[in-house]
């Protein structure tokens, strides 16, 4: 079950809100079990066989957790770290990596293994980094290890971040598991939140996705009938599909989180407006970047090395941040290319020598790294990126970008204005506040809401690109 749908929208999130604040469930407990009863609900729903499988997680990971606990400052705590992380990223190998091993291996050495093919779990990569990030932590003596299995199971189950992220640290909802006050406030904070979030999604990135995937179809057909501009306008179009299809989520996620008392970290701050690459992943999807820094650069040794094994340390976290994208080569094309960038920034400052050109500079490069994420294989993507410079491409301008540009400029304005901080920046200039505001405010979530809701009645086109995570 995803949140655009009428049945999360109209049957799943009202029953469990009016259910929840229910008079007769005073009691956290009541609460938190109901709430954990739900997420597996809502996970089964679309996964009901691996449901087993984030089930076995939640136990082997709340007895680990406990495991290091009693075995602190012994030997054997490090034994338990080492079980933990081989059994988690064990789980992950297994289903997301195998298939793409046995066919590489099968490719390189001429071999005959046998591919199972297995199904990808919805937000396996998402969970498993949430599970191991809580009993390293306990480990760090950052949190306490939870006796309670409900609440553990309640932390990597809660449905809001489930399947999509963001990836939330257990010390982030520790306290609030059992402490939390839910509130009015909170509560239309966090419907206004999803309403954004819904908006995003639902009318801004499913419609450019019709311009993406329209483009990247037909350089994948026989032949090469894309247009320069065509190629540049389905790369934009996807640039700015991820973004809102993604950020829209983690709005929903953390809106969702609200109307129960939760409050989780912001995963988006606005990264098509970065004048570096540096810049633009210190915005763009923060969960994942702040995990990697935590539990793999800094032990590697961060900042506080030489050249050469801090050029080891990126290429180890852009390789992985690459690969945890998906079991293909051009996520790892799109990491490694990072990695060159970001050395590049790092080594000779250019970037800061570009002043204005740097938003260009890293908007060109992000929009080149978007096409190599979108494109099925590597050699799609070279194909795609040489036609976006004109090498064999279908001419300059075609009918097909113009259909294109006229019937979805005005979601491509949209996409723009929202893709940065409007309200940051009018506010010195005009009056963002008072009951005026807020009232048009009200009446535009409103219109928003009802406009969604519309498209998704009506069935529009409503893809869910995070079956690869």
């Amino acid at each position: 079950m995803i949140f655009s749908t009428t049945l999360f929208l109209f049957i799943f999130l009202p029953l469990t809100l009016f259910i929840y604040y229910l008079p007769i469930f005073k009691n956290r407990t009541l609460k938190n079990l109901f709430l954990f009863l739900v997420s597996i609900v809502f996970y089964a729903w679309g996964e009901p066989t691996f449901v087993l499988l984030i089930l076995l997680s939640i136990i082997v990971n709340w007895y680990l957790g406990i495991l290091v606990d009693k075995h602190q400052n012994t030997k054997e705590v490090k034994l338990i770290i080492m079980l933990t992380v081989i059994f988690n990223i064990g789980l992950l190998f297994f289903f997301k990596y195998l298939n793409f091993t046995i066919e590489n291996l099968n490719l390189a050495f001429n071999l005959h293994i046998n591919n199972p093919r297995i199904q990808l779990p919805l937000g396996i990569s998402f969970f498993t980094f949430q599970a191991l990030s809580y009993v390293i932590d306990v480990y760090r003596k950052k949190v306490d290890a939870q006796k309670n299995i409900l609440n553990i199971g309640l932390y990597l189950a809660f449905f809001p971040k489930l399947i999509q992220g963001p990836i939330v640290r257990y010390e982030t909802i520790a306290h609030e598991i059992n402490n939390r006050k839910e509130n009015l406030a909170d509560f239309s904070d966090g419907v206004v939140r999803f309403i954004r979030g819904l908006g995003k999604k639902v009318l801004i990135a499913n419609n450019l996705a019709l311009v993406a995937d329209n483009s990247f179809q037909l350089i994948n057909s026989t032949g090469n009938n894309l247009s320069v501009s065509m190629a540049w306008l389905g790369a934009i179009a996807y640039t700015f599909q991820i973004f809102f299809d993604f950020s829209g989520y983690s709005d929903m996620a953390i809106g969702l989180g609200q109307m129960f008392g939760f409050h989780f970290l912001e995963n988006f701050n606005y990264p098509y407006i970065s004048k570096s690459v540096s810049e633009f992943w210190r915005r763009w999807h923060i969960s994942l970047q702040t995990w990697f820094r935590d539990y793999v650069y800094i032990p590697l040794g961060g900042n506080r090395v030489n050249n050469k094994k801090f050029l080891f340390n990126i290429f180890i976290i852009w390789s992985l941040t690459g690969i945890w994208h998906g079991a293909n080569w051009t996520f790892i094309a799109w990491g490694l290319m990072y990695f060159v960038l970001l050395a590049a920034e790092k080594f000779t400052g250019f970037n800061k020598k570009l002043k204005g050109f740097g938003y260009i500079y890293t908007l060109f490069f992000v929009i080149i790294g978007w096409v190599i994420f979108r494109s099925d294989n590597i050699s799609s993507a070279v194909e795609y990126i040489k036609t976006m410079f004109g090498i064999g491409a279908n001419g300059i301008i075609d009918n097909q970008f113009i259909l294109y540009l006229s019937e979805f400029k005005y979601y491509f304005i949209a996409a723009i204005l929202f893709s940065v901080p409007l309200k940051d920046w009018l506010s010195p200039k005009f009056k963002c506040d008072g009951i005026l505001y807020d009232t048009a405010c009200c009446i535009g979530y409103v219109v928003i809401l009802f406009i969604s809701i519309s498209f998704l009645v009506k069935g529009a086109y409503n893809p869910f690109i995070y079956f690869k995570f």
